[in-house]
């Protein structure tokens, strides 16, 4: 059976107030916990990961990559079963279970892709945390399963939906100009990418002093 590249998502429920704490408490870094993945239960995505599965390859994650301190992850899914470094938004410190949800303490980096993922996670956007792997699948008779080839790859943040069918924030309604405008969740996070762009590449334009 021919492996495909399988990516899942799960909700990663972050506050801007633990965001704060985080940084006051670890010197100004990120460090936030969460659920990564779920083990046999129907994901948004239709599949079930079962647990021996997912058991087996969150162990050899975690010897190969979380003890290295390697465990790398991106900000949104690339078409890759390769980590790309040029996009490294966080590095996963820690792994465990609590039932058949597997956890995870993961610490948001300082890189340009981190800068963009720490801001947007102050800013209380709903983001994903997304399973990377290559794998088959088969119907079964509860649902799609993940089959035993699976290879977990990384977990990457993103901003699909992670509920059945799209997600918004609540709109909120500016009058600029006497002219109604309506901003949603991605109007909010272009902004946020934007203005986290222009501090990292816009000092070149500022006067120098004398």
């Amino acid at each position: 059976m021919a492996k495909q590249l399988l990516v899942d998502y799960n909700i990663f429920k972050i506050s801007p107030q633990m965001i704060n704490e985080s940084e006051a408490k670890n010197g100004g870094r990120v460090i936030v916990k969460g659920i990564l993945q779920r083990a046999g239960a129907e994901n948004q995505n239709g599949r079930v990961y079962p647990r021996p599965v997912l058991e087996r390859e969150a162990k050899k994650y975690d010897e190969q990559f979380i003890t290295q301190n390697r465990a790398l992850g991106e900000l949104d899914h690339p078409d890759s079963s390769v980590v790309n470094l040029a996009n490294v938004s966080h590095n996963i410190r820690k792994i465990w279970w609590k039932n058949n949800d597997l956890m995870g303490e993961v610490e948001v980096l300082g890189t340009p892709s981190g800068n963009i993922l720490k801001e947007l996670l102050k800013a209380g956007i709903l983001l994903g945390i997304s399973s990377r792997g290559l794998g088959s699948v088969k119907e079964s008779a509860g649902g799609v399963e993940v089959q035993d080839d699976f290879e977990l790859v990384c977990w990457d943040f993103v901003s699909n939906p992670s509920t059945h069918g799209a997600f918004m924030t609540p709109a909120v309604n500016e009058s600029i100009n006497n002219k109604l405008i309506t901003l949603n969740k991605y109007d909010r996070v272009n902004t946020i990418i934007n203005e986290v762009l222009c501090d990292l590449t816009c000092q070149c334009s500022l006067p120098t002093k004398r």
